[in-house]
């Protein structure tokens, strides 16, 4: 499998793993800091969730960004598929592994609570976010123009 399908295979197996739980997962979440989420989950707890996929050791290896998204949430978690070299990530990032469409807890992750200013101003970009990315399904051919003036992706 090429490093974009294995890519997406992880980050859907992810995405369908955080919604059996009841978390709703959005993809590709721009933070506040200028870095890009690959998965930011909203728990039904209002906690927050990141979800950072890793399709392969060299793509682990040569990002040093992933520290930085502590700051945007309350648990950090690595996604990656079998074949990743598990002994490569650090202990102190919760582990989940995906397999086809399947995904598994390997490691929870440890806490680091938001700030409650932190929390209110991530809640906000994520619902908005959220709800411009649907109001762009329900209409298409005005997706351009709703995502411009709701200032989202």
């Amino acid at each position: 499998m090429d490093v974009p399908a294995r890519t997406l295979a992880v980050t859907r197996a992810a995405a369908r793993f955080c919604a059996l739980r009841g978390w709703a997962p959005v993809e590709q979440v721009p933070l506040p800091d200028g870095r890009r989420a690959d998965i930011l989950a909203l728990q039904p707890t209002g906690d927050f969730t990141i979800i950072e996929v890793k399709s392969c050791a060299r793509d682990y290896l040569s990002d040093g960004k992933w520290p930085d998204y502590r700051a945007w949430c309350d648990r950090l978690y690595f996604a990656v598929d079998l074949d990743f070299p598990q002994d490569l990530l650090p202990d102190d990032i919760g582990l989940i592994v995906a397999e086809d469409r399947e995904a598994a807890l390997l490691r929870d992750a440890p806490e680091h609570r938001l700030a409650p200013a932190r929390r209110r101003s991530l809640l906000h970009r994520y619902a908005m976010l959220a709800g411009g990315r649907l109001a762009a399904l329900a209409d298409p051919t005005g997706a351009a123009e709703m995502r411009a003036a709701l200032r989202v992706e």
